[in-house]
């Protein structure tokens, strides 16, 4: 079907509405499909349909196992079908509820057939660090997808953010200098388009969100760069108040040490992600993902020089290229590359209990033998 399809993402709802509304108007013949999630707890979804004049149709679908999200992918589909049938839609916007993902919808609706062309995250700078910062439930906060829902604001805003290309920036009176670098470096190469009443350094052409939100979107290249072996993360940084520290050794970490510092470092930045190897798990990548005081590690398969030759034909050219980029003649692909960023980063003191973290010269000359008998601190933590 050659109906394209936008998918407007955010937490922040009012930078998100902007957009939405920025969009109607740029495209002439643009439609926003929004399903509100705020009803499951009377086991239905309200889904809206409009254009820039107003509400177009309203309907109701019930949950689908209890989850609202569910509900919402059964839905979705056929509403776009139905407008890309009727062929008066230049832009179906899908407005996603506030908690939902745009990465599980993307996939949704090109796997319907449909052509995905941008997705865009709506952002309030000023908003940033709060929402990073935020350890609650998104249950506490009025904002869970369904009953089951364990998600925190933190960990859902950073997916939101770092997934789309396109962030649209609210103009934001309260924000300043330190929240566009924090921005700027949780993700370095997304497109940064101003919207609301124009950016301080000049206003936008009013087509330019329209551009990009009719520039293209490749779904899989999209989830390969979610994955934790070849993610593109951000680079070293420091303006503003604000510094990302990207941390990257080959020696492996001893796991009773970096447990013990586990707390100390997710604590240390706003947002931290990467890839690690421990010395007593040596063929398992491990992912690190922290972000409001938590920290998510879990295993994300093995290591690319774990495998034997013939598995590689299996595993993604995107995975193989970065590994290829990244070898080591001993290691392989095995390393240590965290990324910490956050205002008032205590560079020195992170990079040190890192290093304190490391096998010594001795544990690291015993050989991986020894190493697999070191305490399995991470065993309860990685449910093994």
């Amino acid at each position: 079907m050659s109906l394209p399809v936008a998918v407007v993402a955010g937490l922040h709802s009012a930078a998100r509405a902007a957009a939405v509304d920025r969009l109607l108007a740029d495209v002439p013949g643009s439609v926003v499909l929004h399903h509100d999630l705020a009803t499951a707890a009377a086991g239905t979804v309200v889904r809206t349909v409009r254009d820039r004049g107003g509400v177009l149709s309203t309907g109701e679908t019930p949950l689908v196992n209890d989850c609202a999200c569910c509900a919402l992918r059964e839905d979705l589909v056929p509403e776009l079908r139905r407008l890309a049938d009727a062929g008066a839609t230049r832009l179906a916007i899908v407005e996603l509820w506030d908690s939902v993902e745009p990465k599980a919808m993307a996939e949704v609706i090109a796997s319907g057939g449909l052509t995905v062309t941008s997705v865009i995250t709506a952002v309030d700078p000023a908003l940033v660090l709060p929402y990073l910062g935020n350890g609650d439930d998104l249950a506490e906060a009025g904002l869970a997808a369904a009953a089951t829902d364990q998600r925190t604001v933190a960990d859902t805003f950073a997916r939101q953010l770092e997934y789309a290309p396109v962030l649209a920036v609210a103009d934001s009176p309260e924000a300043d200098d330190e929240d566009r670098e924090l921005l700027a470096q949780l993700h370095p190469t997304a497109r940064r388009v101003p919207i609301g009443h124009g950016d301080p350094a000049g206003a936008p052409a009013p087509e330019t969100l329209a551009r990009a939100a009719l520039a293209g979107f490749d779904v899989e290249a999209a989830a390969a760069a979610q994955h934790p072996a070849c993610a593109l993360l951000p680079q070293e940084a420091d303006d503003h108040g604000v510094s990302t520290l990207v941390w990257h050794r080959r020696r492996p970490f001893h796991p009773e040490r970096l447990y013990a510092a586990l707390e100390d470092l997710t604590c240390a930045a706003a947002r931290s992600r990467g890839r690690f190897w421990l010395a007593d798990k040596p063929d398992t990548l491990l992912h690190w993902d922290a972000a409001g005081g938590a920290l998510c590690v879990e295993g994300a398969g093995p290591w690319l020089a774990a495998l034997p030759d013939a598995a590689w034909e299996m595993v993604p050219p995107v995975r193989r290229a970065a590994a290829a980029l990244d070898w080591h003649p001993e290691h392989g692909d095995r390393c240590n590359h965290l990324v910490f960023t956050s205002p008032g980063l205590d560079r020195e003191g992170l990079a040190h209990l890192l290093e304190s973290c490391l096998l010594t010269d001795a544990e690291y000359a015993a050989g991986r033998d020894s190493w697999r008998k070191l305490p399995p601190a991470f065993d309860t933590l990685l449910e093994v």
